[in-house]
């Protein structure tokens, strides 16, 4: 057998690492779409054009030797780069493919993007959608995630962020509660009511809200009530049974302030710090961006633009 040039091993060498990843020659042959023989072939080639055993081959299992995790370690990032412009310059050409993986918050995910995901994928039938709910922070780049939908004041500076529409936090109560309690009249007025909080740790429970500008204009109130949960859409549904005086981020609580089954409080003040005031679909920087991600952060751009309590109240 005559030894190839090495630029005709590329190949060899990608499929030694396939192998290496899949552990048989037949799980190896089946990624790859070819036959077991052919696997076996190929890395008897590049063996020969190397001079030494890469490969220690057993009944049941297949292991590298020194030499061969050598090359499949040397050349894993080439390939994996080489993999991914190659995704690029499919993705230059024609329309949005693929698999589109994003994450978002739980209340916000079900309550205002997955309504929103059906339509957008018969505009686009290419492209697949994976949605996890989660309302941990997570690394996109570790987990893979290509997007993610954050409610938040700031976004990191290693991150793309496309701002998508303001929100706001909105005090509000069902009619049921405010007939049997009253409605406050100031922030302090608070301290004598049930209050429906969103649980941040053991820390005793403030709200904090301004009127005007400047520090003399902001009041913080201790406030204490019969529930506190780390959901808005729990937040929500207490308030709704009159449980008590709920603090929300607008997304969630502006469906039923339109329909008159909550009530806004303390119109004149506005809470601050409670929930972020931005709406924002965020990545990790990089220098291309896929047609997918694109495509979906205009979608929601358009879809969002007036934000929550507007769009509830034109329906």
């Amino acid at each position: 057998m005559k030894t190839k040039k090495i630029d005709g091993l590329w190949s060899h060498v990608h499929w030694l690492g396939i192998l290496a990843e899949m552990g048989s020659f037949t799980a190896a042959a089946e990624r790859l779409g070819v036959s077991k023989a052919a696997v076996s072939l190929r890395i008897n080639e590049l063996e020969h054009s190397a001079g030494v055993p890469l490969v220690r081959r057993t009944t049941r299992t297949v292991r590298l030797t020194e030499a061969g995790q050598f090359l499949v370690d040397a050349t894993r990032s080439s390939f994996a780069d080489i993999e991914r412009h190659f995704s690029e310059v499919k993705d230059l050409a024609g329309e949005p493919q693929g698999l589109l993986r994003i994450t978002a918050p739980v209340a916000l995910g079900r309550q205002r993007i997955v309504p929103l995901i059906p339509e957008f994928i018969r505009l686009h039938g290419s492209v697949r959608v994976e949605l996890e709910l989660s309302d941990h922070l997570v690394s996109l780049a570790k987990e893979g995630f290509d997007l993610a939908i954050r409610h938040v004041a700031t976004v990191p500076d290693t991150h793309v962020a496309w701002r998508l529409c303001a929100t706001t936090s909105m005090l509000v109560a069902s009619r049921s509660y405010l007939r049997r309690r009253g409605a406050p009249e100031a922030p302090e007025d608070l301290m004598r009511h049930d209050c429906i909080h969103y649980l941040r740790g053991s820390t005793t429970p403030t709200w904090a809200f301004e009127r005007g500008k400047g520090k003399d204009g902001r009041v913080n109130v201790e406030i204490s009530g019969p529930f506190a949960a780390n959901n808005s859409e729990a937040l929500r549904e207490a308030a709704l049974s009159g449980l008590g005086i709920a603090l929300l981020p607008d997304f969630s609580a502006a469906d039923d302030i339109a329909a008159g089954r909550l009530v806004p409080v303390l119109d004149d003040w506005r809470p601050v710090g409670a929930f972020g005031d931005q709406l924002f679909a965020i990545r990790p920087y990089a220098s291309h961006v896929p047609r997918a991600v694109r495509a979906f952060v205009e979608f929601l751009r358009k879809k969002l633009k007036t934000g929550f309590t507007a769009a509830a109240s034109a329906r």
